[in-house]
This record gives structure tokens, C-alpha cells and sequence, in this order.
């Protein structure tokens, strides 16, 4: 088992109260203590950032967006997420764990088939025209109103959660020409959860295909419909994003993080990298390391 490099933080640590295991938050930036968490790090939850004014940069591995007005932001638990400056905007963020969301719903896969969470290959920041953004608002606010009660329920909490979530995806449905079938979606995020599980193993299409009771051929067409990428790119993608961590936030040497990721060729592992990133892992070593660490 893989050493973990990243603190994973709960709801708790974001209202620096690291011991409150709630699995619900909403707070306004303009009302928000700045939490005392790494500035890189993993959730063990979700989270929605809504930005009214303002613009912000966030990065989730390696990746740098940028958050403009009239937009929501999603992070999804074991991303890694860099903190950037919030002060400056004005929005807020909504907090839940998966078992909130699924409070009395035995249905996992309610979750899964929303498109815009725990899909690393959907843009995590969606941009809205101002009707739109304007009825997702409202329905915000009726979240914070309940939450600020001090009668509040879990109940509807929830279930205007659950609306807010709806109203989203709905919006997405609307601007995407084709939109991708819940059920393929679901089998994906399958596939996605049993890969974070076994990436460390370097396994084929078909070990993960078997798991899931489909044929390989069928996985195949599944992943290229939501990602575009065939399921050993996939595969090969969630390797070299580990090693790029590695690379990043250890000493390792690139033999021993091609060991660690079960390729027993180092030079094999090494062209595979530069096919992926354009950067032997030497190079992307000494870059990211003088970006991110503390020396």
C-alpha cells in the first residue's frame, strides 16, 4: 500500500473545527474564517464553489483554471485541489459528503449520474448565462436561509440540495449537443472508483471489464463516449498522474515510482511519461519541484 502524500481534510477543517464530523456546510466568502488547511491538499468530500464577482485561480492536479463571474467550481473528494486566494470574490461554498447526499436514498448511483462530479474529464468549472445562474442563486439561498435556522432539518436541507444538483445538471443537458446516457455515466464511475483502487497494479482493460460484468469491448465504448479516451488510456492517465505526484511531493528516484506503479522497465515507464506529458520525468521533476515544494 501506496504512502498517502496529501493531508485529506473532512468539512471540519474548512470551519477550523477539525473534530466536527458534519457532512453539511454553506458559507459566504465575505463570512468565512480563512481555514487552516494545506494549501495543497485532498477532500474527503465535495465541494461547490459559487463565484458572483470577481475572478479566482484554482488548480487540480496540474490543471489551472480560472473561476470567472456567474460560474460554479466543483472539486471532488481525492482530487488534489491547490487553495487560492478567495477574499477578493464575492459567492460562497457548499459542502457535503457523499452519505448526505444520499441520507435515506439507497440508490448510489443517484450520485454518479451527475456528469460534473467525480468526472476527471469534465470541466469543473461551468459558466452560466445570467437566467440560469440567477435560479441556481435562488435556490442557494434557500439552502443557506434553512441552514441558518436553528430549527433546521437535514431533511430539507437535503432535498434542496438535491434540487440544486438537478438545476445543474439540467443546464448542462441543455448546452451539450449530445448528452452522455446516465447509464454509461454510472458504469464509468464504476470503472473510475475500481481504477483508484488497482492503478497501482498497472492492470488491463479486461481485469476491470471482468470486475464490472461487461465485456472489454463494451468498457471500450463506454469510457471513449465520456471521456473521448479509450479505457487503457485511461488506465495508462491515472498512472502518470500518480507519478507526476511522486515526482512532485517525494525523492523517489523515476525507477523506483516505475516500481512502485508496477512497470519494471524504467526506461519503458520514462517513454510512456514523455508520450503522456512532453517531459521526460527528470524534467517535470526539477520544474514542479521548484513550483511546488518548500525547500
Amino acid at each position: 500500500m501506496m504512502k498517502e502524500l496529501f493531508t485529506h481534510y473532512n468539512i471540519g477543517h474548512f470551519i477550523n473545527q477539525p473534530s466536527n464530523q458534519t457532512e453539511f456546510e454553506i458559507m459566504q466568502f465575505d463570512n468565512m474564517e480563512e481555514p487552516n488547511v494545506d494549501d495543497i491538499h485532498k477532500h474527503t468530500f465535495y465541494e461547490i464553489i459559487w463565484t458572483e464577482k470577481g475572478v479566482s485561480k484554482q488548480t487540480i492536479d496540474y490543471k489551472e483554471y480560472e473561476v470567472l463571474p456567474n460560474s460554479l467550481f466543483f472539486i471532488s473528494p481525492n482530487q488534489v485541489h491547490q487553495f487560492e486566494e478567495w477574499k477578493p470574490l464575492k459567492g460562497g461554498t457548499i459542502l457535503f459528503t457523499e452519505d448526505f447526499f444520499l441520507l435515506n436514498h439507497n440508490n448510489k448511483d443517484k450520485l454518479f449520474e451527475l456528469s460534473f462530479l467525480d468526472n476527471f474529464y469534465a470541466n469543473p468549472c461551468i459558466q452560466f448565462d445570467k437566467e440560469n445562474f440567477r435560479d441556481i442563486k435562488q435556490t442557494i439561498e434557500l439552502i443557506s436561509n434553512e441552514h441558518k435556522r436553528h430549527d433546521k432539518s437535514e431533511t430539507i436541507t437535503q432535498a434542496l440540495l438535491h434540487i440544486l444538483l438537478a438545476q445543474i445538471q439540467r443546464c448542462i443537458d441543455t448546452q451539450t449537443e449530445k448528452p452522455i446516457s446516465k447509464n454509461y455515466l454510472v458504469v464509468f464511475k464504476q470503472f473510475k472508483n475500481l481504477l483508484e483502487q488497482h492503478f497501482t497494479a498497472n492492470q488491463t482493460t479486461s481485469f476491470f471489464a471482468n470486475h464490472l460484468n461487461i465485456t472489454s469491448h463494451h468498457l471500450n465504448l463506454i469510457t471513449k463516449n465520456v471521456t473521448g479516451k479509450t479505457s487503457s488510456e485511461v488506465i495508462r492517465a491515472r498512472s502518470i498522474l500518480e507519478a507526476k505526484r511522486l515526482l512532485t511531493f517525494t525523492d523517489f528516484t523515476v525507477s523506483e515510482i516505475a516500481t512502485q506503479l508496477n512497470y519494471f522497465d524504467s526506461s519503458y515507464f520514462a517513454k510512456l511519461f514523455k508520450a503522456e506529458t512532453g517531459k521526460t520525468p527528470i524534467v517535470f521533476k526539477n520544474q514542479m519541484s521548484e513550483k511546488y515544494r518548500i525547500r
